[in-house]
Formats: structure tokens, C-alpha cells, sequence
């Protein structure tokens, strides 16, 4: 049998970046594709395939969200009561003391899953309603740490090191659309527009809606209702 065209992208990904190299102040890198490979595997197939309207775009693994389970934002109550996904997950090797992986028994939110995901829970109502048409995927599956336990954006990345991890995550990405064949193009912050405006041809339609991170104060006002807005002057809803 085949393997699911999503699934073979991101198996095509995570080999692609084992074994890249990264300066200080760069200590350690989680990439769940690997230690959470199945259940980021559950959320391609279940959720990842047929044609999509919109496709939503992330930038990289959160701490308490896709690093613990594998899928994109994925807060751990979302991605289990909503989504229907749980199991076992593996760890990161090394894994930092400070960042440990425990997999669905964290107990640490996800802010920026919880916002986005609870948003999308309470404008569709349940997940089949939302993936019918949408997919949120994330640029890069790679997390990088400080010693300290501190995360390290991709843009805060030398160029030249992080050439090879765009390289790859921008096929990765031309092959998401290519499979989902979405009309709107939409990064959750401008980040990951950014790099949507790589894939982007005549036929498809680019947006933005703002970041759901903590660290944003503007998210931190109303998510909800500046995302809401975002998506209606997208006609996304």
C-alpha cells in the first residue's frame, strides 16, 4: 500500500534534517518527528487528507504543544479530547533537564495551541467540521534550546546554518499544498506568511491572522475576537 502522501513529505523532512549542526548559543534540538512519530503520523492521516480550502501555517514547535505530542499547536487537551489523539511518545535524545518530554502526561499548557485550537473548536464545533476544509501545519518541526532551557526562534538563527533547515522545510511546505491543493494560504503571524509567500502562485490567495503567542501583546488582549475579525475579512468564516 501507498503511503499517505503527508506522511511521506514529512518522513522526507525529518531525515533530511538529522544530523545539521547548529552554533551556540544553540545547545539542544528536539525534533518530534522523531520521537512523537506516530502521533504526528495519526494527525496526517486522520486529519490530512483530501483537498482542503485553507491551509494555516505555524512556525515551529512549542514546548508544552507539538514537542510533547506531534501535531502542530498541538495542547495536549485539544489534540486528545478534541482531536481524538493520544499514545505513547518517545524522547528526545539528548533531552534538556529543564524541557523533559513526558508525552500526554505534561501537565504544562500550550497557550498558543489552547487559544488557537479552542478558537477553531468554538467557530466549527468539532474537529471532522473544521479539518473537512482547513489544515494547520507547521514550517519547521525543529525546537532549538539555549543550555538554560531557554527556546530559540528560527529567525534568531545564523543564516548560513539555517539554510539547509529552510531549503527542506520550504519543499516540505510546496509539498503540503501541492497535496491539499487550498485556495487561501493563512500564516498564524507573519513569520510563516512569509514563508507561505514562497508557494504561493496566481491561484492562491495570502492572508494573515495574529500569533496566538503569550508573548504578544495583542494576543494576550483578545485573540479570539482579533483572530474572529481576521477570518471573516479572509472569508474564512
Amino acid at each position: 500500500m501507498s503511503k499517505h502522501p503527508l506522511v511521506a513529505a514529512a518522513d522526507d523532512l525529518r531525515k533530511q534534517l538529522r544530523g545539521l549542526k547548529f552554533p551556540a548559543p544553540v545547545a539542544y534540538i528536539y525534533n518530534p518527528l522523531e520521537y512523537a512519530w506516530d502521533r504526528h503520523c495519526d494527525y496526517l492521516k486522520n486529519f490530512g487528507s483530501g483537498a482542503k480550502k485553507v491551509l494555516f501555517l505555524g512556525m515551529n514547535p512549542g514546548p508544552y504543544g507539538m514537542a510533547q505530542t506531534g501535531v502542530p499547536f498541538g495542547e495536549i487537551p485539544h489534540v486528545r479530547d478534541w482531536m481524538g489523539i493520544s499514545g505513547p511518545v518517545e524522547k528526545p535524545n539528548p533531552e534538556h533537564p529543564k524541557r523533559p518530554v513526558s508525552g500526554f502526561a505534561c501537565e504544562r499548557s500550550e497557550v498558543s495551541g489552547r487559544r488557537l485550537w479552542g478558537l477553531f473548536a468554538e467557530l466549527f464545533g468539532s474537529a471532522e467540521a473544521f479539518f473537512e476544509n482547513h489544515f494547520v501545519a507547521n514550517f519547521c518541526p525543529l525546537v532549538w534550546m539555549k543550555d538554560t532551557g531557554a527556546n530559540i526562534t528560527p529567525d534568531k538563527l545564523p543564516r548560513d546554518c539555517m539554510e539547509p533547515v529552510e531549503k527542506a522545510c520550504h519543499r516540505h511546505l510546496a509539498r503540503i499544498v501541492e497535496t491539499l491543493q487550498p485556495e487561501k494560504l493563512i500564516g498564524v503571524g507573519a513569520f510563516a506568511e512569509k514563508q507561505l509567500a514562497t508557494v504561493k502562485t496566481d491561484e492562491h490567495q495570502l492572508g494573515k491572522i495574529l500569533h496566538p503567542s503569550p508573548a504578544s501583546p495583542a494576543a494576550n488582549r483578545d485573540f479570539a475576537g482579533t483572530a474572529t475579525r481576521q477570518l471573516k475579512e479572509l472569508k474564512v468564516l
